[in-house]
């Protein structure tokens, strides 16, 4: 049997972090088995799908890596076929036409909605009302379901799955265990609306079956629908998938994920905070998924190691200080100039001019191993930008009083010297100084630092120097020993 996982999000909006991990568990599934991964958007909501959902869900899996073995399937263009199993069921006995309309069963609901509020406010109710007011809370068993009770005829219907009165139904899962529930307490969905057109529940379970969808992977908000589709799958004598329903996302304070908690857009994590789609990748696999006690997981490793009884039960809390750790290891080793392409890609970048772009540039293999993400990378390469005279921050004001000054001017010479502006050559001819002048470089080190990069991050000092250059760096030395001499 060839393994067929799916990923298949509802383009109502932004790709959701928590999405995104189920597709990389698809993916990672599929190929640890050899298997196939594929794609498909349920657009069967036209009020709510958007072409803008459909194309930042598909740029923010490809950003991740993670496309399908196929083009996406979409789901608004197997209407036909969805309706044929429709009518397919009815001939089968699994399912019926029913002209109970919208407003009736909303009707239903509105009684059982008013005797509950007569409970509340009376304490009880009569044994009639009690009585109504169980059978209304009931799932719904529509009196047409019976084959001797005609429909009338002109009566517009739907087509109802029809649940077996006396039977239970057991789902096998990887996540949450072996669970029954009896057909009685499910209600009998509606598969095709009088228009004609499908309902997402019959929808999802032909389109699994056409596709050969082998092992179905998704959150647990969705465990309860997989009572609901089984009997499609029986009534139309279908195999059944394997099935993994795996916890949503928590934020921090153990709360379902959600915007107070910061970012929950995949777009999100790529373009505001900066972190790169291979530690994306690392770290959402070990928020729900483990493998003893390792957090940096490579792909190839993952999909050596990755398997379904690895998946978590318990719901995973987002992290961003793990978060900044992984791509904080990513960030090291990658490449230096695709560093700088993605950093130069961002808003802060695209506001330098060509001689700040050109110093960052030269500085990001010593840069990068010191930022957890861009945005940290943007930050420790603020020194390089500064405009001149740079203007001294908090407590590198502190460090230039008259006497450093002073020592900042007889430095400029012993700096002058240095023919190979290089990081060991600057060295030597600060540890030179230091012993003429019978000094120790941590009474330079804080001066040079503040009127070198103003009091913003930066590496120790010595690469400072280089990475701004002879000339940038005498130019900043000098401003401020001239103001002082």
């Amino acid at each position: 049997m060839t393994v067929v996982t799916r990923f298949a999000p509802s383009p109502t909006g932004y790709l959701h972090i928590g999405g995104a991990r189920t597709a990389l568990f698809c993916w990672l599934y599929a190929r640890a088995k050899g298997g196939k991964f594929l794609l498909r958007i349920e657009d069967t909501d036209k009020e709510r799908s958007t072409q803008a959902a459909i194309d930042a869900i598909l740029d923010g899996l490809n950003w991740l890596g993670l496309g399908g073995d196929e083009p996406p399937v979409l789901q608004s263009t197997r209407a036909a076929r969805h309706a044929e199993v429709a009518h397919e069921l009815v001939k089968r006995g699994a399912a019926y036409h029913c002209p109970v309309t919208a407003e009736e069963l909303q009707a239903r609901r509105d009684e059982a909605e008013g005797l509950q509020k007569k409970k509340a406010a009376e304490g009880s109710l009569s044994d009639a009302d009690a009585a109504r007011m169980a059978d209304l809370l009931k799932p719904f068993r529509s009196p047409w379901r019976d084959p001797a009770k005609p429909v009338p005829p002109g009566a517009a219907t739907v087509i109802r799955l029809r649940m077996p009165d006396t039977r239970e139904l057991t789902v096998a899962d990887h996540v949450q265990g072996t669970v029954s529930r009896a057909y009685a307490d499910l209600d009998e969905l509606v598969l095709l609306r009088s228009d004609g057109s499908p309902t997402y529940m019959l929808a999802v379970v032909v389109d699994d079956h056409d596709m050969g969808v082998t092992h179905v992977i998704r959150g647990d908000d969705h465990f309860l629908n997989t009572f609901r589709q089984l009997p499609i799958y029986i009534g139309m004598d279908w195999p059944q998938p394997d099935y993994s329903h795996v916890p949503l996302i928590h934020g921090p304070d153990g709360k379902k994920l959600s915007k107070r908690h910061g970012a929950t857009a995949v777009d999100e994590y790529r373009d505001v905070l900066g972190y790169l789609p291979e530690a994306m990748r690392n770290y959402l696999l070990r928020l729900g998924w483990s493998h003893g006690d390792d957090e940096i997981i490579p792909d190839d490793q993952a999909i050596a190691w990755f398997d379904l009884d690895g998946l978590n039960k318990a719901p995973a809390r987002l992290d961003f200080v793990k978060l900044d750790s992984v791509n904080k290891h990513y960030m090291a080793l990658a490449d230096d100039q695709r560093v700088f392409a993605l950093w130069s890609a961002r808003p802060e970048a695209k506001a330098l001019g060509v001689d700040e772009l050109s110093r960052i540039e030269a500085a990001t293999g010593a840069l990068k191993g010191r930022a957890a993400n861009l945005v940290q990378f943007s930050e420790h390469a603020r020194f390089l930008t500064n405009l001149r005279p740079i203007a001294l921050e908090g407590k590198a004001a502190a460090q230039l009083n008259d006497e450093a000054r002073t020592r900042l001017s007889t430095l400029l010479p012993a700096l002058e010297g240095v023919q190979d502006w290089s990081e060991p050559a600057i060295k030597a001819a600060l540890t030179q100084f230091c012993e003429q002048n019978s000094i120790s470089l941590g009474k330079i080190g804080p001066v040079l630092r503040a009127v070198l990069t103003g009091g913003a991050p930066a590496p120790d000092i010595t690469l400072v120097l280089a990475l701004l250059g002879r000339n940038e760096a005498f130019a900043r030395m000098s401003d401020h020993a001239r103001a002082g001499g």
